[in-house]
């Protein structure tokens, strides 16, 4: 029984350009829906740069990696045996050797979490002590980070929306994709080619003030200060078993969704558990990464 369980849930993460389901009207909702996120993302008078760098570096950690946390256990070695975004692009690993290697999707993950959770707890690169300053190549490694954290979110929206809108969870990986675009726009941190395969999310939640989405990333930036460590919530809050039971009975109803991946779903009591402990320890000290298209 556990067996068959785990080969639906297996079967259920389709990594397919076609249909985009999360183009779809009904799932472009985002939570604080009326709150001008390009006000928010902008550096307050006074405040030092790389402090505001550290601090949203921290929050887009914690935030990806609790919603990551809620499907997780749907990205399986089988079931995501590439680590892969939409528009056929594919996330490639460079061993210690400098060769780049095809590894699963979950094992990538792995590695970006933990070179992340390993970076921002160190006290030379994120100072949290006074007089402690941030390194010269500060930005460069929040660049590193965020770029690897898009791969994750790529990855979710690519292999396993479903998952994630049957948990009732869109409209937070929404609002979260929406606050690092955001964020990315203003200080110009991820390259285009990085962003370029979500763009038209981007134009369909309607983010920057171009239509056509283009412009989000490059390079850029100032330096100095401390870093903020105060850890942060997921955006918006979890949605209730209650609520993820309703949203997937009504996208059924719709044919949005196969019964299949909705009877995984709404079957599993551990989706939705210890995602905020999903990755605590640093288990791995991965070599660089590359992506490869």
């Amino acid at each position: 029984m556990g067996k068959a369980r785990r080969k639906d849930r297996e079967s259920s993460s389709v990594c397919s350009d076609e249909p985009k389901l999360y183009l779809e009207e009904a799932f472009l909702e985002r939570k604080l829906p009326d709150i001008d996120l390009k006000v928010l993302v902008d550096l307050p008078a006074g405040l030092d740069y790389n402090e505001w760098l550290a601090s949203h570096t921290i929050a887009f950690f914690d935030h990806i990696n609790l919603v990551y946390g809620t499907i997780s256990e749907f990205c399986t070695m089988s079931g995501c045996p590439d680590m892969t975004g939409p528009q056929l692009r594919t996330y490639l690993w460079f061993d210690e050797k400098g060769k780049k290697t095809r590894v699963a999707a979950p094992q990538y993950i792995d590695y970006v979490m933990t070179f992340t959770q390993k970076t921002i707890t160190d006290e030379s690169i994120f100072p949290t002590k006074y007089a402690n300053e941030f390194p010269s190549s500060f930005e460069s490694i929040v660049r590193k980070i965020l770029r690897l954290l898009f791969h994750v979110m790529a990855h979710v929206y690519h292999c396993h929306f479903r998952e994630v809108v049957l948990l009732n969870l869109h409209a937070h990986l929404n609002c979260l994709f929406a606050h690092l675009v955001l964020f990315d726009a203003r200080f110009h941190l991820i390259d285009t080619h990085e962003t370029e395969i979500l763009n038209d999310l981007v134009v369909a939640l309607k983010l920057l003030d171009n239509s056509s989405g283009v412009g989000v990333g490059s390079s850029g930036g100032a330096s100095a200060g401390s870093a903020s460590t105060n850890q942060q919530s997921a955006a918006g809050g979890t949605a209730t078993a209650d609520d993820s039971t309703t949203s997937s009975a009504s996208q059924l109803q719709s044919g949005l969704i196969p019964d299949q991946t909705a009877g995984s779903l709404l079957t599993s009591s551990t989706a939705m558990s210890s995602a905020a402990d999903h990755h605590n320890t640093p288990t791995h000290t991965p070599p660089q990464i590359a992506s490869a298209h």
